[in-house]
């Protein structure tokens, strides 16, 4: 079953909001991007905390995150509303879809999920050895 798994906000100071949400709330940090984002977690869900995209980028909250078993089911159901499924670029470490619903709001949609950073390469790597016969 889909479960909400991520949740991205924009905002000036993402160092600032990672150190209020492990105080306040325990989470922990768990990557740090080379773009000012930093990733936390509450064991459950991960939290992205994104620097604004120049002057004109408004703080709040920007994406969501769908972790799913079957990636193929999703986009089948997304094209009954005619919303089509984007990969992600393979420089990100979390989400390998992007999709939106019919009133613009952008979501990702992930198998791997989003605990552990792993990129595009790191995915295909790990499935070339489990095709390997033991």
């Amino acid at each position: 079953m889909p479960k909400i798994r991520h949740l991205a906000i924009r905002t000036k100071d993402p160092a600032r909001l990672a150190k209020f949400y492990g105080e306040v709330f325990d989470m922990k940090v768990i990557h740090t991007s080379k773009t000012g984002g930093t990733y936390l977690s509450d064991g459950y869900l991960t939290l992205a905390l994104l620097p604004n995209r120049g002057d004109s980028s408004p703080s709040g909250i920007n994406h969501f995150g769908f972790q799913v078993d079957d990636i193929g089911d999703v986009e089948a159901r997304l094209a009954t509303w005619n919303e089509p499924m984007t990969e992600r670029p393979s420089t990100r470490p979390f989400a390998e879809h992007r999709a939106m619903d019919p009133d613009g709001n952008l979501f990702d949609v992930s198998v791997h999920g989003y605990d552990d950073v792993e990129y595009a390469a790191d995915r295909q790597m790990k499935a070339k050895k489990e095709k390997q016969p033991a």
